[in-house]
């Protein structure tokens, strides 16, 4: 079992596997065809929340682009340093104007103290969640997300993610995507280790759709 997944995973990814092994082996399987799972992570706290909102409703490689240019300008990845750059810098970076406002209400939020990364990793999923959802521009996908990449949370699935429901089709031979809904639902039978799920489901995406297997 441990062959299964990258040498940097954590230690309950491989009890994670071996308990989906018995409720979904379908699911499990994915790594005898894509490979060993890679263990993506973002950084926790500002920088990685900064990062997921520049992937929100674009391609990853056009995020990937967009951080690339973000990341490079001087003090960018903190509260303050985001805070004292212009639009005019950010929107040359690849920020669209309502990202622009709503990375400058995720930097107020963090220099004022409201959220930091080591509060957010003190709160449950659900209160994680919710803080970081009630930031302007920042949902529940976006929260999710960075619970699993950024604090490696075991059972957490982000039910609105398009290519989450497109790889479930494919793996199953379902005749269309799952709604958000019907996704969270079967989502429920790979508690407590959900995450485990969305990470074999992305892998397999990636590799269905010819993507390099490590991508962000």
């Amino acid at each position: 079992m441990p062959a299964m997944l990258a040498a940097d995973a954590p230690g309950w990814a491989a009890p994670a596997l071996a308990a989906l092994s018995k409720l979904d082996p379908l699911l499990v399987s994915i790594p005898a065809r894509a490979g060993p799972l890679p263990w993506r992570r973002r950084e926790a706290g500002f920088p990685g929340l900064l990062r997921s909102l520049c992937g929100q409703m674009i391609s990853n490689q056009a995020a990937t682009a967009i951080w690339s240019r973000l990341e490079a300008l001087p003090g960018a990845t903190t509260p303050e340093g985001l805070l004292a750059l212009n639009d005019k810098v950010l929107r040359q970076a690849g920020l669209s104007r309502p990202k622009c406002r709503h990375a400058r209400a995720l930097a107020e939020v963090f220099a004022a103290g409201q959220l930091s990364a080591e509060g957010l990793a003190a709160l449950p999923d659900e209160a994680a969640t919710a803080a970081i959802s009630a930031i302007p521009g920042f949902g529940p996908w976006t929260a999710e997300v960075h619970l699993l990449f950024g604090l490696d949370r075991p059972d957490v699935f982000p039910s609105g993610d398009l290519a989450l429901a497109a790889s479930l089709a494919a793996l199953r031979g379902l005749p269309g995507r799952p709604g958000p809904k019907e996704l969270a639902a079967l989502a429920g039978a790979w508690r407590p280790w959900r995450s485990m799920a969305a990470r074999l489901l992305w892998h397999y995406w990636r590799h269905v759709t010819g993507r390099p297997a490590g991508e962000a």
